[in-house]
């Protein structure tokens, strides 16, 4: 009798450790499915082989596009390791995506002009988004699906993710940078280069939506944020003020293709900004003068990798280098599927995700571009940054 209840008692042990080993093996195998909305150049070059790497964080299930052909082309590059991927197309194939149970978020990556729109319906749908940059057109359009987003919150509703790539915050050559910026403090002025010479070689030259008259910026909008997104992480501070002047000088692309920019920062960091897209030359580069030393961001390559390179000249004491190689796009993309398995999954809220990420700092890059494009239309006149 007694061996008969100590036998139930290691039973009974056996079975609850058990069901917590089940319990945990099947919430380490629960994963968030997501859905690529887009198959274009960047998609297939960037986004599916960042999600071949996190296959044990989360699960590609459909690849969407427009087009029927470009959509089942984009699923059969993922076949190999999302083996149930779905190809979706048209409007009926997007409604399927948005009311599928099975996806939890969604990656777009798909002309600025129709990503606001598709932003909205996912996010209402339930779905977690993480979008590329530039997060919208101009800044009325942000505002207006902030609004939006935040009438989803008001409502009661726990809101879902709302991301947008922007990676050069994830650049880890950047992010030291900003670190030794602070360490030399306080900053005096900022010189940005970039010279993208943007031509038939390059894969984006023939973009559609880039050279559309109605996109406000073309080339400047587009690349621009990304290099005012650096500006901002590096100086660790926000532009207030700007005065610019855009030109247009290359026939082939659409205008404006050079940008000229005085600027001013919260910080009492002054600077200067050169865009230049129809260059022949590529650099891309921040020199940052602080009062204890310089920082000298510049792209460079290093053992056959494309990255940065970073000096550091201190008043005193050795000069230091850090050379990071290109890795904001997967860091972006990963840092977005975490944040989605840990909401639905885990105690995460929304409101937790990667800040590198948030809207709020995706609406100031657009800001400043959009205030160096009102300033060009005013003859250079001294135009304000509006804060959003």
């Amino acid at each position: 009798m007694i061996f008969s209840l100590f036998l139930d008692e290691i039973i009974a042990d056996f079975d609850a450790d058990s069901y917590r080993g089940r319990q945990a093996v099947a919430m380490a195998e629960q994963k968030p499915g997501i859905a690529l909305l887009g198959a274009g150049v960047f998609a297939c070059s960037q986004y599916m082989p960042s999600f071949r790497a996190l296959t044990h964080v989360a699960t590609l299930r459909a690849v969407w596009s427009r087009s029927q052909e470009v959509a089942m082309e984009g699923a059969t590059l993922v076949k190999e390791y999302s083996p149930d991927v779905q190809a979706k197309w048209g409007e009926e194939g997007l409604e399927e995506i948005l009311a599928d149970e099975g996806i939890h978020g969604v990656a777009l990556v798909l002309p600025a002009q129709v990503q606001l729109d598709v932003v909205n319906r996912a996010l209402k749908a339930g779905k977690h988004v993480l979008q590329e940059k530039p997060v919208g057109t101009n800044v009325a359009e942000i505002r207006n699906a902030l609004q939006q987003y935040q009438e989803i919150a008001a409502s009661g509703v726990e809101p879902p993710i709302w991301a947008v790539a922007e990676n050069y915050r994830f650049e880890s050559a950047l992010i030291e940078a900003a670190k030794w910026v602070k360490e030399a403090g306080p900053v005096f002025s900022v010189h940005v280069t970039a010279e993208a010479a943007m031509n038939s070689s390059n894969p984006y030259f023939s973009s559609a939506w880039r050279r559309d008259p109605g996109l406000k910026g073309g080339f400047v909008l587009d690349g621009g944020v990304h290099f005012v997104a650096g500006l901002r992480l590096i100086c660790g501070g926000e532009v207030t003020s700007v005065s610019a002047v855009a030109r247009h000088l290359e026939p082939s692309l659409p205008p404006p293709d050079n940008l000229s920019a005085l600027f001013q920062m919260d910080n009492g960091c002054t600077g200067t900004l050169v865009m230049s897209y129809s260059a022949v030359t590529k650099q891309v580069g921040w020199r940052v003068l602080c009062q204890k030393g310089t920082v000298d961001v510049q792209r460079s390559t290093q053992d056959n990798k494309h990255g940065y390179l970073v000096q550091y000249f201190p008043l005193e004491g050795k000069s230091k280098k850090y050379f990071g190689p290109f890795s904001g796009v997967p860091d972006e993309i990963k840092a977005f599927a975490h944040d989605v398995a840990s909401v639905v999954f885990g105690s995460k809220t929304s409101s937790e995700a990667d800040p590198r990420s948030s809207v709020s700092e995706a609406v100031f890059d657009v800001a400043v571009i959009e205030a160096f494009l009102k300033s060009s239309d005013a003859k250079g006149s001294v135009t304000s940054v509006e804060a959003v």
